[in-house]
């Protein structure tokens, strides 16, 4: 890691720190003023409109402290890069095709090196190193690849048999027959990737400016928009040139779900929670999954579904909503680790605004191996453009493992 990188990771680090102190102050501020607000609803039957708006206030600035610490704990954990995972001749070449056009060198690396290579629709394969500063800037943009599992492969789709269930076992001494057992029910699961695209583009003053890391700059131009749109297509993509979202499935009550369906518990209030037991669905929800996938398990909701969930208490008078113990950690809801993903829906009639379950074991993400990057000055001139395309698939592996929370009376 170089000096600046170093200083860099430091500041953060220092920041961080301070972020945390400040996001801790705001939410015993919180606690401090929501629970005014409910001994006022205890005694009057309703609240003070002055310290409501103080308790939105302040549950506002903890979304906005908790971004904030986000962004800095990436910040503070990201590693350092070396030159190992691509060798210097074939960095050099890259270097050379982004900066000026020129990609003489990596055509004479082809062949010798599997990072590069002509695109049969013009362009290059980027380097490793490059798809690999992508990736690692993706996942710290995407919530929901950190808690899905994430495989890649090296065709445009990936087929993976699962057991619907069926199989049986038995016991038997060391002489005994072994009579038959059943067979288990196999479905086979097909993972289509879709093409992802961006085009960023730069002047070419920063192409020409040779201490500039053109590398970092194009990964974190193109994170974001790639974040944005496949964490919208995990949540609710119809499949189509694009992942199966885990709300574009059938969506049954629990008791009668079969495989192939999601799952559902009712709050048993059409758009909110039941406002004698709230937190009495959440519970429903917890243990709708078998035991064997509760340990590995994570909420998933927006952060204004969050901003309600905050303000509730357990029978013992307990916050349910508790901030990340440290750095990188998740807050956590009812003391399961809560993931925020903006493209969940809102509370609201027949909404599946939360989920629960065991991400990992439920849903599968695809990334096909290859970034695409196709240079272009002639389109938008004086800038340069760089079409960049990634092919991502993903969709439930595993129906008995992710439960959705439905706003509706049954």
């Amino acid at each position: 890691m170089s000096k600046s990188d170093q200083k860099e990771t430091k500041m953060a680090s220092s920041d961080l720190r301070a972020a945390q102190a400040d996001f801790a102050s705001t939410f015993d501020a919180f606690k401090a003023a929501n629970d005014a607000r409910l001994s006022e609803i205890e005694q009057k039957s309703s609240a003070d409109t002055l310290l409501t708006s103080k308790v939105e206030r302040l549950n506002a600035a903890l979304d906005s402290q908790s971004k904030t610490i986000e962004r800095l704990s990436i910040s503070a954990s990201r590693p350092a890069l070396g030159d190992s995972v691509i060798s210097l001749e074939a960095k050099s070449a890259w270097s050379d095709y982004i900066r000026t056009g020129d990609g003489t060198a990596l055509v004479g690396l082809e062949g010798k090196s599997l990072s590069s290579s002509v695109d049969s629709d013009g362009g290059y394969v980027a380097p490793a190193e490059t798809e690999s500063r992508i990736d690692r800037a993706l996942a710290s943009a995407s919530p929901f690849r950190g808690i899905a599992s994430v495989r890649s492969i090296g065709a445009g789709l990936f087929k993976k048999p699962v057991s619907a269930g069926g199989a049986s076992s038995g016991w038997a001494g060391e002489t005994d027959a072994r009579p038959g057992t059943d067979s288990p029910a196999l479905e086979l699961l097909e993972f289509p990737a879709g093409e992802l695209y961006a085009m960023p583009a730069a002047t070419q003053m920063l192409l020409d400016d040779g201490v500039a890391d053109v590398d970092q700059w194009l990964a974190d131009e193109v994170r974001d928009v790639f974040a944005a749109q496949e964490s919208a297509a995990f949540v609710s993509g119809n499949g189509v040139n694009k992942p199966k979202g885990i709300l574009d499935y059938t969506a049954a009550p629990d008791a009668s779900a079969a495989w192939g369906e999601m799952g559902y518990i009712a709050t048993g209030t059409d758009g909110g929670f039941d406002p004698d037991a709230p937190i009495d669905a959440l519970l429903d929800l917890i243990y709708a999954p078998k035991p064997r996938y509760r340990a590995g398990s994570s909420f998933m909701m927006n952060r204004r579904t969050v901003s309600t969930l905050r303000k509730f208490k357990d029978a013992d008078g307990n916050y349910i909503w508790q901030p990340a113990a440290g750095a990188g950690q998740p807050s956590t809801l009812m003391g399961y680790p809560l993931t925020e993903v903006e493209d969940m829906p809102d509370i609201g009639s027949g909404t599946y605004a939360a989920a629960f379950g065991d991400f990992r074991r439920g849903y599968l993400i695809v990334d096909r191996q290859g970034v695409r990057v196709l240079r272009d000055p002639y389109s938008a001139k004086p800038y340069v453009l760089f079409y960049t395309t990634k092919r991502v698939g993903g969709g439930v592996q595993d129906f008995n493992a992710i439960k959705l929370l439905k706003f509706a009376a049954g």
